[in-house]
């Protein structure tokens, strides 16, 4: 565990968005379209972390890639897996080991709540919902799932790091 971990949400052009991930040994980048609702797909799978369920999983379409990422708890730890499946339509019901690992990390659950919410306020931040909306344009900005995770994680995880105190 390196507990340097980084995480970045970049909208770039119309419906598409760069997710870069990284920690102090490596990193990894996608090109993420806007055919799902991806940001939000984030949000509530690290939210989903905070409940009984241990392993979470959601996916960003690469058009027609498919990034799948597999988030396991034990304890205050999370196992970050990040596996490539060549096609999204074709890969649903595809076990993950049938993925090519890209990507894997062992963070806190502190540390990757706090990075995930702390990027999604950057993006609010940067473009607002009306610029969001129009950046993202099938999905507006997800409030609710931001709020969710800002909730969960100030309620549990008794960060020590700095927080957004202007968000809503």
């Amino acid at each position: 565990m390196t507990n340097d971990l980084q995480l970045s949400w970049t909208l770039d052009g119309s419906g598409w968005a760069i997710c870069r991930i990284a920690d102090g040994s490596s990193e990894h980048q996608e090109i993420v379209s806007y055919c799902t609702d991806a940001l939000a797909d984030l949000l509530h799978g690290v939210a989903g972390l905070y409940g009984t369920i241990a392993v979470q999983r959601f996916s960003f379409d690469l058009e027609p890639a498919e990034a799948r990422w597999v988030l396991r708890s034990s304890g205050p730890d999370v196992g970050i897996a990040i596996y490539r499946f060549p096609d999204m339509s074709t890969s649903f019901d595809v076990p993950d080991r049938e993925g090519t690992p890209f990507w894997a990390s062992t963070q806190t659950r502190a540390l990757l709540g706090h990075v995930v919410m702390e990027a999604a306020q950057s993006v609010l931040r940067l473009h607002g919902e009306d610029g969001y909306l129009a950046k993202w344009v099938q999905h507006p900005f997800p409030v609710a799932a931001l709020q969710d995770l800002r909730r969960l994680h100030l309620q549990h995880d008794g960060c020590e790091r700095e927080h957004d105190v202007a968000f809503p």
